[in-house]
Parts: structure tokens; sequence; C-alpha cells
């Protein structure tokens, strides 16, 4: 493991003694993608599957999962007892978590699970302190809550992000909009929708010949990054929304906290006093872009106290008799649907219909 840590600090050396110019473009792009092979290997080492981690990965639960990260002593396991009501040990000293420790909230009707990880350190992404397996377990988050302390330098949020995104997380982006296709023969084809400032042929065909790839069809829609094409031809990268949780604003002025709330997404709380935790929550909902259908019985009136949570990017009437069992479609004749999402109330519906957040939805299965 030492060789790869030690050619990935000889890269990364090189590369902050490499000035960055047009002539330099192609060597940097190449130091990239050998960089990213390397810490490829750090997280999937090579061999059979390594021991598992003690207590490490939680049984996911509920509509959501969040993740608290952050360095030792900002607040995260005081967070989450005063969110979830789950005890997480708290103490005036670092790394007092050393496992992760789960808690569930409900709110608007979905359960949410909160994960309390232990504090990383830098260097986490190259496996000190524990830190592989806990950004392992933020990797299956659907919502990243990054704790800080208002205290100290906003520096600690460079840091967590560069720890973050050496292990394969992008915090808050959504993915490169680049078509990679390998094939078996016909060389590099590369088409452009847009002006590139960065990459060209050149550029492109020295990053896939790091990769031993020779034949691909790439179509930048664009002004990409070489970064950007290197994350697309690994393909094992998570694109996960991001809150930064800005702790202990009571130690604070006001003047201060009117900084702080114009940081984009950015929300100032204290969790030992439980302040600003409604607006956290808001916040929370509106990352994890969840929406809730009721379900109505033949001849009763609509459930409102147990809605059928679905993600924003799966809505449609299938979806949610997915959700429901996976029995129903093969039986589904058609769907009554009160709400936001049909002209009529109600409106007969298909299977592919997209429903919206808070409609009411009664299924009529085949005789």
């Amino acid at each position: 493991m030492s060789t790869i840590l030690e050619k990935i600090s000889a890269i990364e050396a090189e590369m902050a003694r490499t000035q960055k110019n047009k002539a330099t473009a192609l060597h940097l792009g190449l130091l990239k993608a050998r960089l990213a092979k390397l810490r490829r290997e750090l997280i999937t080492p090579k061999g059979g599957g390594g021991a598992t981690g003690e207590g490490f990965d939680v049984a996911k639960t509920g509509d959501a999962r969040i993740g608290f990260v952050g360095f030792p002593s900002v607040g995260k396991s005081t967070l989450l007892s005063n969110l979830a009501g789950v005890y997480s040990e708290v103490a005036a000293y670092e790394f007092t978590t050393l496992t992760t420790v789960p808690g569930c909230i409900k709110y608007k009707g979905a359960k949410i699970q909160l994960l309390d990880l232990p504090g990383i350190i830098e260097g986490a992404k190259d496996g000190k302190g524990r830190g592989r397996q806990v950004i392992a377990v933020a990797r299956t988050c659907s919502l990243v809550f990054i704790v800080l302390d208002v205290l100290k330098p906003l520096q600690h949020k460079k840091l967590l992000e560069h720890e973050l995104e050496g292990f394969g997380l992008r915090l808050n982006k959504q993915p490169p909009n680049i078509h990679f296709r390998k094939k078996d023969k016909g060389g590099i084809n590369l088409n452009t929708t847009c002006p590139q400032s960065e990459l060209d042929i050149e550029a492109v065909k020295t990053i896939l010949s790091e990769y031993k790839i020779h034949n691909a069809d790439i179509t930048l829609r664009y002004d990409a990054t070489s970064d950007d094409l290197i994350d697309v031809i690994e393909g094992n990268r998570i694109y996960v929304p991001c809150i930064y949780l800005l702790n202990k604003i009571d130690q604070i002025s006001i003047e201060e906290l009117d900084v702080i709330y114009k940081i984009p997404h950015c929300v100032p709380i204290s969790a030992h006093h439980k302040w600003n935790f409604d607006d956290l929550l808001e916040k929370m909902w509106e990352y994890l872009k969840l929406i809730r259908i009721y379900t109505k019985p033949k001849g009763q009136l609509p459930d409102y106290n147990a809605p059928v949570v679905l993600h924003a990017d799966r809505t449609s009437i299938e979806d949610f008799c997915n959700k429901l069992h996976r029995s129903i479609v093969k039986e589904f004749k058609y769907a009554l649907v009160w709400g936001s999402s049909v002209k009529h109330q109600p409106q007969k519906v298909g299977i592919e219909h997209v429903l919206a957040d808070e409609d009411v939805v009664q299924i009529v299965k085949k005789v």
C-alpha cells in the first residue's frame, strides 16, 4: 500500500511544480489520469476482499440516508442526539465516536436515516485514521452533511472537500454531459458540440492511452475539463448533494452570522442549543428531492399519515407500484389520480403517468 501512496505523493508533487499552460496541458492530463487510476487502486485494492470494518456499515433503512462528515469535535454527535433523540457519546475530547451511530427521524411523513460517522482527519482518502471506511459509508448516502466549526477557518471546508473528492465523491455537481462508448476498432472519434478550451483530440488520446483505450466514441456537449473526462472513464464517481452545517453559532456575533448566511449550500446552526433546526430540516428536504404520494383504498378516505415516498427522478405510476409491491405491476389495469399532476379530479391514467408531490392515487387491478 505504501508504494501506491508514494506514487500518489510523487505525482502530486510533480503536478504542483508543473506550470499550467497550453504546452503542459497534455502532460498534466496524463498525470491526472495516472493519479485517478492509483486512487481507484487505493479504494478497491487488487486481490480478494479485505477484512470488514468493525461495525462501520449500517443496514439501510427508511426512504433516504444522510451521513454527517466532519473533523473530530465539531458537534456531529450532539447534532444527532438532538435531531434524532439517539444517544451518541459526546465528550470534550476528539475521536469520541469510533464507529457509525445510526439514528432515524420522521419528517413530512418520510423516514430519514441519519448516520453519525467518526471524525476524519487530513489524509483520510489515503487510509489515515479509518478515513477510508468513513468515506466509503458516506458514498452510500443520499445526502451528505459536512459539519464545520464556525470558529475554525473555512480552510477546513476545502480540506474535507479534497478528501471526499479524492475518494470519488462529487459534491453538489451534476454528472458530466459527456458521451463515452468503447468499441472494437476504428480509433478515437471525438465530436464536440461547442468550442473546447482545454480538451482537443491529442489531449483526449493521451488520457485514453493511459487507460489502454485506443478505440472509442466521445462526444463533448459542453466546455469540458480533463478531470470531467477522467470521471466519465472511471465510471465509479458518485454525485451527492451536500449541505454545509456551520455549528456553534452561539459563539459568534450577529454581523458574522449575516455574512455566513450568504455562503451557498450553507446552514448555520447550534447543535447544543437546537437553534435553526427548522431551517436545516427544510433545506434537507429540498436537497433530498423526495415526493410524497398518498394511497386511497376503494371507497375509503386517503391515508394521509403514511405516504409512499419516491425520489424526484423516479415518480411514474410504475415506480409507485414497485415501491408498494413488485406483483402489482403485473395486475395493473389503470389508476385514478387526484392532485396537481392531472387536469381532472380524479383522472384515469396509465402506468407511464408521472406523479407530483402530494398526489392521491387509487390503483385498479385486472379482475
